[in-house]
């Protein structure tokens, strides 16, 4: 009986060291593990206070963005209004000037929906000009901007700046 409590007591100790190495591997294994961990929060940390900061400035600049965005409409809604005074303006010249030159009448074209000149359809935005010297209906295209005169067509403006050409 002793030789067997012996062999009992020597199999007990060496599964108690391999229990011991076994369990300081584990250990081991844990704090490997642990500081793993620890890493990947700091990491996560980084990567959370990264992206705050992105988030951050993406609002910034989408805030002067869309300040930006607003000045320029401003600007844009301010520009369409100046055009439109402008072009009231140069109407009302225009229809006081209508009469000042004593203009010798000209033959009337055979369809007034045509330019004089090419022959181009006046439509919504292709507007028509009265040539103040001929008194024929021609398009932009066909006419030149006399400055306070307002606009005569090509031909007629040839024929008295002859050295424009």
């Amino acid at each position: 009986v002793p030789q067997r409590l012996a062999a009992l007591a020597a199999a007990a100790q060496e599964e108690a060291r391999q229990s011991r190495q076994q369990l300081q591997a584990q250990r081991e294994e844990v704090a490997r593990l642990q500081e793993q961990l620890n890493r990947a929060r700091q990491d996560g940390e980084r990567w959370a206070s990264a992206l705050q900061r992105a988030q951050r400035e993406a609002l910034e600049r989408e805030a002067t963005r869309g300040a930006e965005q607003a000045r320029q409409q401003e600007l844009i809604r301010d520009m369409k209004g100046r055009l439109l005074e402008l072009l009231r303006e140069k109407d009302a010249l225009w229809q006081k000037t209508e009469g000042i030159d004593a203009q010798a009448p000209s033959p009337a074209p055979r369809d007034v929906g045509l330019c004089a000149r090419c022959r181009k359809d006046f439509r919504l935005l292709s507007r028509r000009y009265s040539c103040r010297l001929c008194q024929g209906k021609v398009c932009h295209a066909c006419s030149v901007d006399v400055g306070k005169q307002g606009r005569c067509c090509l031909l007629c403006y040839q024929q008295r700046h002859p050295q424009a050409t």
